[in-house]
């Protein structure tokens, strides 16, 4: 029995160690489940905080296909620095990389768009404006001008887009283009400005100007990146161009065995060596049938296509009453005559019998590299009938040589582009010598002549729009006096240098004679103060009883210069005339007389 109940005791012990056992491992395993609820709960709340912190606070992130890295923001900003309108500039831009994203932008990628998105918002506005309805055909004949005008802009931006075009490394030539692209750009603004002005205030010029806002700050952007290349490639720290490279290579032109620049092309080239101005002219005009045509515009339209070298017009003594259009697709051609006083274009196109004053011109040089010798070019119309043109001038690299240039109120339209006029006899009244071309004047006799009674008389009235443009007059060793009908009669009239017909507007009278028929204080305001602090009127070193600075002007905007600012608006570094006058072999001074 004792036995027994030993047995007893121990096998109730055995099964209250069992039951302890299986206390400890559920506790045990009752704890671990709440350990990994603690460990989740704790993970979840890692995770909740990192998700509101992310909400919360912008953080760099890798973007969606199509949007722009921060590395292309900053690229962007440092480009559109010196621009006028950096919000459009940089959403342009930006709004522009957004189909093809470039996380390492380089400067030249970045010029390209800027340009390209100028042409884009160009092609969208003449598309816009085509659907304007007009009431009379004089209005839509000068709305076709317009487009005209617009299309030309259009094919200047896209050359400009071209000359960005080329390996990264090469940045020394980019900058050597920049000139060729500043005189681009100046031209589109110029063009556009124009287009504006063609029509009087009303729905359809305000129609025009709300369309173009936009491209004309484009343009404006792309024209100041271009103009501040140095300091946009600096921020960029490409460390392969130096300051002095970006500064130089712009005037310093790179020549060949002939001494002609490098980037002529081949049939240019041959052209410009043989260019003499008594070499076998192509065909001969003469009125008397002498010749090949009896009239300049029928020997024009028989110019074969895309002729190669230069197109050599001889036109014969006689008065040649025509409206003569030398376009765009006529380049390089040379026209010489007889004498300014023999071999004479005349019309009397003027703005009081209807014609808008862009259409007015006798004779009209627009294709690229024109040259004219001894030849007349005269409106008749007077001065009664206000704007009347002689000689508009849109070519690039345009030349005149001895010749004459007779009208009264807006006798000589210098509009756009490079233009170089020696020895040249220019008269007129109400700014006979206007627009918006790099024009330089060197050796010309400029006559002012009697207006109406009611008139004053103004020499240049130039029209730079944008502070940025690389346009302006120049007056360089010329004669301005008063002709034989105005000569009795100046002290009643008042005759003035310039005025300015647009907000930019530049011109400099150096070098010069200038008589008694300019009034003390040398300069004319446009509209009471309008342009007067953002001008640049210039003289320097001017000679003659005109020429005296003691009563002139006291705008912000006119300077009396010195030789070393002067020097800015000589021949080669002004209109780059280094590069292609010495090449045509006309008289030329590059420099200052003294």
């Amino acid at each position: 029995m004792a036995f027994q109940d030993f047995d007893l005791l121990s096998e109730r012990r055995k099964n209250e160690r069992k039951l302890k056992l299986r206390k400890r491992i559920a506790i045990a395993a009752f704890s671990s489940v709440v350990l990994i609820l603690i460990v989740a709960a704790a993970v979840c709340a890692v995770i909740y905080r990192n998700h509101q912190t992310q909400t919360d606070q912008p953080q760099k992130k890798t973007p969606a296909p199509g949007k722009p890295v921060l590395q292309y923001e900053k690229a962007v900003k440092a480009i559109c620095a010196p621009t006028d309108y950096k919000q459009t500039c940089e959403s342009s831009l930006l709004k522009a990389s957004a189909s093809q994203p470039n996380p390492n932008p380089n400067p030249k990628d970045l010029l390209k768009a800027a340009i390209s998105v100028a042409a884009l918002e160009l092609n969208k506005t003449i598309n816009q404006t085509s659907t304007i309805k007009f009431d009379t055909p004089e209005k839509k004949a000068i709305f076709d001008d317009c487009m005209e005008l617009l299309n030309d802009a259009k094919e200047e931006l896209n050359s400009s887009i071209a000359n960005v075009d080329g390996k990264e490394k090469d940045l020394g030539k980019l900058c050597s283009r920049t000139p060729d692209m500043n005189n681009w750009l100046s031209a589109v603004m110029s063009y556009q400005q124009t287009c504006i002005d063609m029509f009087p205030e009303g729905e359809v010029r305000s129609t025009l100007q709300k369309a173009l806002k936009n491209t004309k700050e484009l343009t404006s952007n792309a024209l100041a990146i271009v103009s501040q290349l140095s300091s946009v490639l600096e921020a960029f720290q490409i460390p392969s161009v130096s300051r002095h490279l970006l500064e130089s290579e712009s005037t310093a032109p790179s020549l060949d065995e002939d001494g002609l620049p490098t980037w002529i092309k081949h049939e240019d080239r041959r052209m410009l060596k043989a260019d003499d101005p008594k070499q076998t002219p192509n065909v001969t005009v003469a009125k008397d049938a002498s010749g090949n045509f009896t009239t300049i515009s029928a020997a024009l339209a028989a110019m074969p296509p895309k002729y190669q070298g230069r197109y050599v017009i001889y036109v014969k003594a006689g008065i040649y009453e025509e409206n003569v259009v030398v376009t765009k697709k006529m380049v390089n051609v040379t026209m010489y005559g007889d004498g300014s006083q023999k071999s004479v274009v005349t019309g009397n196109k003027n703005f009081v019998d209807g014609v808008p004053t862009f259409q007015t011109a006798t004779f009209a040089a627009i294709g690229e590299g024109f040259i004219a010798r001894s030849l007349g070019f005269r409106n008749t119309a007077g001065p009664e009938k206000h704007q009347a043109v002689a000689l508009r001038v849109q070519s690039d690299r345009s030349i005149f040589i001895n010749c004459r240039m007779e009208g009264y109120q807006d006798t000589l339209y210098a509009q756009t582009h490079r233009q170089f006029y020696r020895s040249c006899y220019i008269t007129g009244t109400v700014d006979f010598i206007f627009g918006d071309a790099a024009a330089i004047f060197q050796n010309c006799m400029i006559y002012i002549r009697r207006p109406m009674d009611n008139q004053q008389n103004i020499v240049t009235a130039q029209g730079r729009v944008d502070r940025r443009e690389t346009t302006g007059i120049v007056l360089q060793n010329c004669r301005i006096l008063a002709d034989e009908k105005l000569e009795p009669e100046k002290s009643k009239i008042k005759s003035y240098l310039g005025r300015p017909w647009k907000e930019y507007s530049r011109t400099i009278v150096m070098e010069s004679e200038l008589g008694d028929v300019i009034h003390p204080e040398g300069w004319l305001p446009w509209n009471g103060d309008f342009a007067l602090k953002t001008l640049y009127y210039a003289e320097y070193n001017n000679k003659g009883p005109g020429a005296k600075l003691s009563a002139r002007v006291k705008w912000p905007g006119y300077k009396v210069i010195k030789k070393e600012e002067a020097m800015k608006y000589t021949v080669g570094p002004f209109i780059q005339g280094d590069n292609w006058l010495k090449a045509t072999n006309v008289p030329v001074r590059f420099g200052l007389n003294n």
